[in-house]
């Protein structure tokens, strides 16, 4: 088995990285691809943005945001979280075998102390009932991917905030997360190998892994990437992962509502929709006031990229509240992103 280590610490950047590795491995042995990231969200293939994420947290906290090519859930990770992603030829593996994929990372997590710890569910690990991993699966070619997170020592307190739905406000086809008891892998760890650093810890598996004393006696099974690599693996950065349109746009079509009442406008509810990441329909209603036709602001949203910065840029020519008296532009993109 070949490993690489991820030099980054942008999510996106990993991910690109993951796809680029993915598509031009050899594939005769398994690779292993490990990674630590700053603070972000990641969301499955196939659902929608804005029924899974508190945006307004987000932003608050400055946590990064992007989609990944597998499905499944939204995930949280930070520094204390390590990503790993096994690659391995299709014919070697059973597509949804999340137990044949995980087992490397289960026996060298039960050598380090965590004896209890388990597959379970559909594509999950747990410890005493507590899950710690989730993983996600898919192929492409000849290759099999299968992703997951270990959470080691990550801030459990984050995940309430930032993940977090409101099923009343947004009706969508798109996939929801299923919210489940979670810990963190570290206390259950043999006291010598409860790292401060999570790097330390990724460290230490990896030698569990390969059953090695020190990292010197497999360092010729280390990927090292060439320059031609690096600047593939930034266009796709670029392309894909960093880029709105396949974070927001990839999502299936989806309805939302917000509603509020502010003294001195009354009330002012939304009724919205969107596809591939555009709005498709909009209707304000309620008993606010206007100089204007509300339906010359509706119609002119239509078309409109479903993002705080784009609509934000668009109503610099569009003042709101010649709409909807007393209520201004940052007031409508405050309700639009609540």
């Amino acid at each position: 088995m070949r490993y690489f280590i991820m030099p980054h610490q942008d999510i996106r950047y990993n991910l690109a990285t993951e796809e680029y590795l993915m598509k031009t491995l050899p594939i005769t042995e398994p690779t292993l691809l490990l990674y630590i990231q700053k603070p972000c969200v990641i969301i499955g293939r196939n659902q929608n943005a804005y029924a899974e994420i508190d945006f307004q947290y987000l932003k608050e906290q400055g946590i990064t945001l992007t989609r990944r090519t597998s499905g499944g859930g939204a995930v949280y990770d930070d520094l204390g979280n390590l990503s790993f992603s096994f690659v391995t030829a299709k014919n070697r593996r059973d597509f949804g075998d999340y137990a044949g994929a995980t087992a490397p990372i289960v026996q060298a997590l039960q050598q380090m102390g965590a004896k209890q710890a388990e597959i379970g569910g559909r594509n999950d690990l747990y410890i005493e009932g507590l899950k710690f991993s989730g993983n996600a699966m898919y192929s492409k070619g000849e290759r099999t991917y299968s992703h997951g997170t270990l959470m080691y020592d990550v801030d459990l307190s984050v995940l309430d905030h930032v993940l977090k739905v409101d099923p009343e406000k947004i009706a969508s086809k798109a996939t929801k997360s299923v919210r489940k008891n979670v810990t963190n892998i570290k206390p259950y760890l043999k006291a010598e190998f409860q790292f401060t650093d999570t790097a330390d810890f990724r460290d230490e598996l990896l030698r569990q892994i390969f059953s090695v004393k020190n990292l010197a006696e497999i360092a010729q099974q280390q990927i090292v990437l060439t320059d031609e690599d690096e600047a593939t693996i930034e266009k796709l950065f670029i392309e894909r992962y960093a880029n709105d349109q396949w974070v927001y746009g990839a999502a299936p079509d989806y309805q939302i509502t917000r509603r509020i009442r502010l003294a001195g406008v009354g009330i002012v509810e939304l009724h919205f929709s969107i596809a591939a990441g555009k709005i498709s329909s909009f209707e304000i209603l309620g008993d606010f006031f206007g100089e204007k036709d509300i339906h010359e602001l509706t119609n002119a949203l239509i078309g409109q990229d479903f993002n705080e910065v784009a609509l934000k840029k668009f109503l610099q020519k569009n003042s709101v509240s010649e709409y909807i008296f007393n209520f201004s532009n940052q007031d409508f993109l405050d309700l639009l992103f609540q």
